[in-house]
């Protein structure tokens, strides 16, 4: 899907790797009131699915990227499992809001919503190479109350995405031109649990000048980084990881 600001954006879906089917992938996304079907993984090992206005993956289910070292600075981390770069667009205007639906998402799965934009190079995220997108963040929501030790896990991004019947509003701003947008999701089930992530990306092509840009590998992953694991049941502020939101 492609987006306009002044032209427009590529949309691509990320659902990641096998494992749990319970998590969930994009489902459809809706720019000015159209509906725009979004890959899914569920469906790969049955045969070809209708065109999608997200990134297609290497996923054959709802599972995530696995939290090794290694593969959290993989590019897996861009549009899930050896994700291929979409094709089909949709005119947005400056000031337009994307509402992203999901298939589903886990009542215990909690976590913080982030989302990423970066400019695809000559102008064409169609055959950009992921592995040399620059991402700067455009929004975050992460912890909304804090645990208690016994008792509730507190309240998070994740939830309020769940409570809005499994959809997130993206709104693009005019000062944002065509950029690629990329979003994940955090589970934070303990802080021994391995890390579970689902991703979508937004791609179109333009120029911007960006203020924080990081590779796929610096924005909150690699090594394992600090509050990338946090015991989501504890009354500690939680920090929200990689770079802040850029300021234009």
């Amino acid at each position: 899907m492609l987006l306009t600001a002044a032209r427009s954006f590529s949309l691509s879906t990320v659902v990641f790797a096998p494992l749990v089917l319970s998590h969930g992938h994009v489902s459809e996304v809706i720019i000015d009131d159209k509906s725009y079907y979004g890959h899914d993984p569920t469906k790969v090992p049955y045969g070809p699915q209708p065109e999608s206005i997200t990134w297609s993956n290497g996923a054959k289910d709802n599972g995530f990227v696995i939290s090794t070292a290694s593969s959290l600075s993989s590019p897996d981390i861009v549009c899930h499992l050896n994700s291929t770069n979409g094709h089909l667009t949709a005119d947005v205007t400056a000031g337009t809001t994307i509402t992203v639906r999901w298939s589903d998402w886990p009542e215990a799965h909690w976590g913080p919503v982030l989302d990423y934009m970066a400019r695809c190079s000559n102008n064409d995220c169609t055959t950009v190479d992921k592995a040399k997108l620059k991402f700067f963040k455009i929004d975050e929501l992460g912890q909304l109350t804090r645990g208690t030790v016994p008792g509730q896990p507190g309240y998070w991004a994740n939830n309020e995405l769940r409570d809005a019947n499994f959809t997130w509003n993206i709104t693009i701003r005019p000062i944002w031109r065509l950029e690629a947008m990329f979003s994940d999701m955090k589970l934070l089930h303990s802080i021994l649990e391995a890390l579970k992530e689902q991703h979508k990306c937004i791609l179109n092509a333009s120029i911007l000048l960006l203020k924080e840009m990081v590779l796929y590998n610096q924005m909150a992953y690699a090594g394992l980084l600090h509050n990338v694991f946090v015991d989501e049941w504890s009354s500690t502020e939680y920090v929200i990881p990689g770079p802040s939101v850029a300021k234009f």
